[in-house]
């Protein structure tokens, strides 16, 4: 918005000739997200409690979580407005990857906000029935999709993704391309939900992995970076550094709430919406594969539940008896059920995250 207001006044006032730059833009919406978190946090935290929206912690988990119980929770809205309302005032608007962007963080923020909604104020047990949160998800994913074939901007490179490791080759999935994205956006949107059980866990994994996309984003909308490192070069995709540095610094400012003890718990507000924002980025930027590195603590603990859940009927149709690989799932809960702190097993999943966001970057040069 600022940009469409003020860039063209640069031949009256010269220093407004700034908001061309993106890095300017991009380090703008991450302050300034990380200041309306810090300012709104309080004040949501106040209304959460005073309308006694809290956590319902389960009675079979982890027994040191039931002093959680009653913890304000749908804390992902101070994630949301963090982020949006800086997108909103940096971001070009006439962009479609940022609309594209802004689609998918709204979307399932919303889905997420009817789940909350549902399991706190309503007391219904289940919250959102999980068929139609799965259904929002493939909605999102086909809204997407069509998007993406539709648009001019992804002309030469509708199908395509870009694979680690391997210079000027790219996998085209055709058709079936649509399935795949439903795949990325999906699975990283239940991802970060399930990994969201440990004080600051979810937010301070997310605050690396945006960041790393906020480089990526930068990279791929220049022609000259995008050439000497020979990834897709993608016109446009640069206002994306925005989004990305507007989610790091919301990430960051939630993180000071919802660190050990946790004032707020973000629900399925936020962590719905923050790894549909994870996929629907590695998706526009052709980065699907590398997710999977960015993101590989996320890629673990929804492995564990499945591996977990798929073990115990293997072994309960095989033997009568279901028998678990894990003391519990997500693999934060073994980590804690086997004597770990919950701070230290945040702090290391932490440290994995920021060798692989590393290592994500490496992979731009082995090759």
């Amino acid at each position: 918005m600022l940009y469409h207001l003020l860039y063209p006044l640069k031949s009256y006032l010269s220093g407004l000739n700034i908001f061309q730059y993106i890095t300017f833009r991009a380090t703008s919406a991450a302050i300034l997200a990380l200041l309306l978190s810090f300012l709104i946090g309080p004040w949501i935290i106040r209304l959460l409690e005073r309308h006694q929206i809290g956590e319902e912690i389960r009675t079979d988990g982890p027994q040191s979580h039931l002093r959680k119980q009653g913890t304000p929770t749908m804390g992902g809205v101070i994630i949301l407005i963090a982020v949006l309302v800086p997108t909103l005032l940096f971001a070009r608007l006439d962009n479609t990857y940022i609309l594209i962007i802004l689609l998918a963080v709204s979307w399932m923020g919303l889905i997420g906000f009817i789940d909350d909604y549902l399991k706190t104020i309503r007391k219904t047990k289940s919250g959102l029935v999980a068929k139609y949160k799965l259904a929002g998800q493939i909605i999102l994913g086909l809204a997407v999709s069509a998007w993406i074939f539709l648009a001019p901007e992804f002309h030469d490179m509708r199908s395509v993704t870009s694979i680690p490791f391997l210079k000027n080759y790219e996998l085209d999935f055709g058709l079936l391309y649509p399935l795949f994205i439903i795949l990325i956006i999906t699975g990283f949107s239940n991802a970060v939900n399930l990994t969201d059980g440990l004080d600051g866990l979810a937010a301070g994994l997310s605050a690396i992995a945006f960041m790393v996309f906020a480089g990526i984003a930068y990279l791929s909308g220049r022609v000259d970076f995008s050439d000497y490192l020979n990834i897709i070069y993608l016109p446009g995709a640069g206002e994306l550094t925005i989004f990305a540095a507007a989610m790091t610094g919301a990430s960051l400012g939630y993180l000071w709430f919802n660190s050990a003890p946790a004032q707020v718990f973000m629900g399925d507000t936020g962590s719905l919406a923050t790894g549909a924002a994870l996929g629907t980025l590695a998706v526009l930027l052709k980065k699907e594969i590398l997710l999977l590195i960015i993101g590989g603590v996320f890629v673990v603990e929804v492995a564990s539940v499945m591996l977990q859940v798929g073990y115990f009927k293997w072994t309960k149709k095989r033997t009568g008896e279901g028998k678990r690989i894990f003391k519990m799932a997500p693999i934060h809960h073994h980590f804690e059920l086997s004597g770990w702190p919950e701070t230290k097993i945040v702090i290391r999943f932490w440290i994995i995250g920021i060798l692989l966001a590393l290592f994500s970057f490496g992979t731009f040069k082995i090759r």
